[in-house]
């Protein structure tokens, strides 16, 4: 039963996405060490983790660029 459904098309997507998905989190847990909230109380854990994500963005925009990120000369 269970090695049915993973010859799906719908679990090999999902597991592509889960992927994606989990790899993003290791790079907070890990590089921006968001492993356990440095701030107090529920606010203060949303507001780490949203300054988190704020700082993954511009490196996930970064990838989207077709030849790297666009350096102008001064």
């Amino acid at each position: 039963m269970a090695r049915d459904i993973t010859q799906t098309d719908a679990y090999v997507t999902s597991r592509r996405e889960r992927k994606v998905v989990e790899m993003l989190f290791a790079h907070l847990k890990r590089i921006l060490r968001l492993d356990r909230p440095r701030l107090r109380g529920p606010n203060g854990a949303r507001d780490e983790f949203h300054l988190a994500a704020a700082a993954q963005n511009p490196r996930t925009l970064a990838k989207l660029l077709p030849n790297g990120p666009q350096i102008r000369p001064a």
